[in-house]
């Protein structure tokens, strides 16, 4: 298993801007896929950007454009730069590393609020 910490959340300004960090305890270099997930209050936790080992990036239609996934092997550290916020982008932001198809370990959670 791995153990990764999220960080970078916070209150910010529609339109502004926010990078959010993932920390992994170990190398993810060899991760079959690393992503971020947000959950809204009220609703399910859903995919908003995926990364996997080939360099292949999938982002969810609504951040498209707005959001960047990407990793920093050196550092063990995936990132999530996002752009041009939205009030509907509030939520609790959460990292997910799958070490393979069938194994997976989820950050605790961050929480970005996008509201004037």
């Amino acid at each position: 298993q791995v153990q990764l910490v999220e960080s970078g959340g916070g209150l910010v300004q529609p339109g502004g801007s926010l990078r959010l960090s993932c920390a992994a305890s170990r190398s993810i270099s060899s991760f079959y896929a690393m992503g971020w997930y947000r959950q809204a209050p009220g609703k399910q936790r859903d995919v908003v950007a995926t990364s996997t080992t080939s360099g292949v990036t999938n982002y969810v239609d609504s951040v498209k454009g707005r959001f960047t996934i990407s990793r920093d092997n050196a550092n063990n550290t995936l990132y999530l730069q996002m752009n041009s916020l939205k009030p509907e982008d509030t939520a609790v932001y959460y990292c997910k590393a799958n070490l393979s198809p069938m194994i997976a370990s989820w950050g605790q959670g961050t929480q970005v609020t996008v509201s004037a």
